[in-house]
């Protein structure tokens, strides 16, 4: 460097050794900071793994939850259903229990109707129900009749086409 201060862009030696030193310092300083910045930041990546292994750990014990439920669940369903076949199955021994008992009156026992006919009258449904042999209950050779007032199909038939012309004028409107 030159020596004339006169110049442009010339500085002393004492100058330039400022110079140097205050850029050396700051570039110290500069990567001081940039040391502090780089450790904040490994820690905050420290953290938010952390923060996600946590998540993690409990997305995995709510999963373990969920399973254990829904097994709870699947084995109250599985006990309900052998209850219910266990209930059925009662259902038909006490059903074929009375069928047997039944069958056993049936036959064992005298019918009224057998032994003495007083009372039958000239109603004909009366004379075809005495006639007809005593069967068990709830046989399935049994027939049975509607209702002894036709009238009353006839007051169905008046209810029913109401209802029905009703409804065609709501849909027509």
């Amino acid at each position: 460097m030159s020596q004339d201060p006169e110049k442009p862009g010339a500085s002393s030696a004492s100058e330039q050794a400022t110079q140097e030193w205050s850029s050396d310092s700051e570039r110290a300083r500069a990567e001081a900071r940039g040391a502090e910045l780089r450790e904040e930041l490994a820690i905050t990546d420290e953290r938010r793994a952390e923060e996600e292994e946590a998540k993690a750990e409990q997305a995995v014990a709510d999963a373990q939850k969920e399973e254990s439920k829904k097994e709870r669940k699947r084995r109250e369903a599985h006990e309900r259903r052998e209850a219910a076949a266990a209930e059925a199955e009662r259902a038909r021994a006490a059903a074929a229990e009375t069928a047997a008992a039944s069958r056993t009156a049936a036959t064992s026992s005298v019918s009224g109707a057998a032994v003495a006919s007083p009372g039958r009258g000239a109603d004909p449904k009366a004379l075809a129900a005495a006639a007809r042999p005593e069967s068990p209950a709830g046989a399935g050779g049994e027939v049975v009749e509607g209702p002894e007032k036709p009238e009353l199909y006839v007051a169905a038939a008046f209810v029913g086409a109401f209802l029905f012309a009703r409804i065609l004028k709501k849909i027509a409107e």
